[in-house]
């Protein structure tokens, strides 16, 4: 597998420079979200990122001191946001079931999900031309939700698997068994599958948005357009099993890129054993691929925890936010940026790796109440906590924030002290249960 080393927007210089606009609510009886520009001398040189299930949540229930500790850090006027590889909804969606369950009114520029890093294929990156007016293929998901998700980022032109096989059943004839499935969600193509390449449809990007759901005819698809001559399905490259060319002449004739979103090989689900992941459909297609061209690579480019783009995108996301609540010029770095997850081979692997162009430190905060049950993992964090407030106060002490005055409501009066934290990763003994081949942050189980 080869991942592309830079996925980053053309459009956007090396340190971020937007503004985002931060909504205003008013919903009694929750914590809201404020507009109000800090006007003090009190500017946040810090930021905190977070993972969801495992650290906020666990099966859909709030984790003691999770909603406490993201109004204060709102409250303080201190950027964060969440960073999942979970999707398969739009960022609405999903920031709007956050708010429900932590009983919260936050903006949708808190929340990073696996694929929204693809909104920037719609106007183009390094070494890829602007997609929004192009085919592309969009795969997973449950339904036709990721194609939701793709019209609101900007694509017009979207494809799923299901449409291809509703117009022409004989292009995998093992799916007939979900043809009832398959009527409730699929579109007409915009273009035939033709005999005559000029007339034919042709492909110009395939996204993986989300874990596949019918594996076999995503994989005979996807190949089909790899095989084929500068993405016409239907059409087979003369190119293919050329050994004079690179690659053995695969990939050699203007086929589309093809993008991943989120590497996990397995997730927590509510079984009692993981389950496979867009991480395992990315080896079945490399399986696969191989077998059919003798070993040729598969090139690709992977985002999410734990690669480095994903979490270059959330700090610009960080910036950004910032600016809008304390207009700090964005290209201002912050000095120091925690990462608070439950999941060594994710969220912590990703910080300890994260060499950030803005020259902020990243520290990484593993909790035990999700996925780690102890031990010393194979990626050490830069602390071990029992839980999220632990975590955000571990991350405030180190960068030294003082607290401003009345931070809780009354109802908080009889807990206004912001206790210390422990650091217990000396303490962290016990035999690991995490795999290195755990590269799943739990089930995000508020999809």
């Amino acid at each position: 597998m080869r991942l592309a080393s830079v996925f980053r927007p053309a459009h956007l210089p090396t340190r971020a420079r937007g503004v985002l606009t931060c909504r205003s609510f008013a919903v009694q009886g929750r914590r809201c979200e404020s507009t109000v520009t800090g006007t003090g001398k009190r500017k946040p040189d810090l930021g905190f990122v977070f993972d969801i299930d495992g650290v906020l949540l666990r099966s859909s229930q709030p984790l003691p001191g999770a909603s406490k500790s993201l109004s204060l850090l709102v409250k303080e006027k201190i950027p964060f946001l969440f960073l999942t590889n979970g999707g398969g909804q739009t960022e609405h969606e999903r920031i709007q079931r956050l708010n429900e369950l932590l009983d919260l009114q936050l903006d949708v520029s808190r929340i990073v999900q696996s694929h929204t890093p693809f909104k920037e294929l719609v106007r183009g990156i390094d070494r890829q031309e602007p997609l929004e007016g192009k085919t592309v293929l969009v795969v997973g998901g449950a339904g036709d939700k990721c194609r939701r998700v793709a019209h609101e980022y900007g694509f017009k032109n979207v494809v799923m698997p299901g449409d291809i096989f509703k117009s022409h059943p004989q292009i995998w004839p093992f799916s007939t068994a979900f043809n009832s499935y398959y009527d409730t969600i699929t579109e007409p193509l915009p273009a035939p599958i033709d005999s005559d390449p000029t007339r034919s449809l042709k492909i110009d990007a395939i996204l993986v948005f989300n874990d596949p759901r019918d594996w076999a005819l995503d994989i005979q698809i996807i190949t089909d357009i790899l095989l084929s001559q500068k993405g016409i399905i239907g059409t087979y490259s003369e190119k293919n099993h050329n050994n004079d060319l690179p690659n053995k002449g695969f990939l050699q004739d203007d086929q589309p890129p093809l993008y991943f979103s989120n590497p996990d090989l397995i997730w927590a689900a509510t079984y009692h054993q993981p389950r496979l992941g867009q991480g395992a459909f990315i080896s079945a297609l490399e399986g696969a691929w191989k077998a059919l061209t003798g070993g040729a690579e598969l090139k690709m480019t992977v985002i999410g925890k734990p690669h480095q783009y994903t979490y270059e995108y959330a700090e610009q996301r960080l910036l950004k936010q910032r600016e809008a609540m304390t207009n700090m010029d964005s290209s201002e770095p912050l000095k120091a940026v925690y990462m608070i997850g439950d999941n060594p081979a994710s969220d912590i692997q990703g910080a300890n790796n994260y060499h950030s162009p803005y020259g902020s430190t990243w520290s990484s905060i593993l909790v035990r109440s999700g996925v780690y049950a102890g031990g010393e993992p194979e990626h050490k964090p830069t602390t071990i906590v029992d839980g999220v407030e632990d975590g955000v106060n571990w991350g405030l002490n180190k960068s030294g924030w003082k607290m401003t005055e009345d931070i809780y409501s009354q109802d908080d009066a009889d807990d206004t002290t912001w206790k210390s934290s422990r650091d217990v990763h000396a303490n962290a003994s016990e035999s690991a249960n995490i795999t290195p081949e755990f590269r799943k942050s739990n089930m995000d189980a508020i999809e």
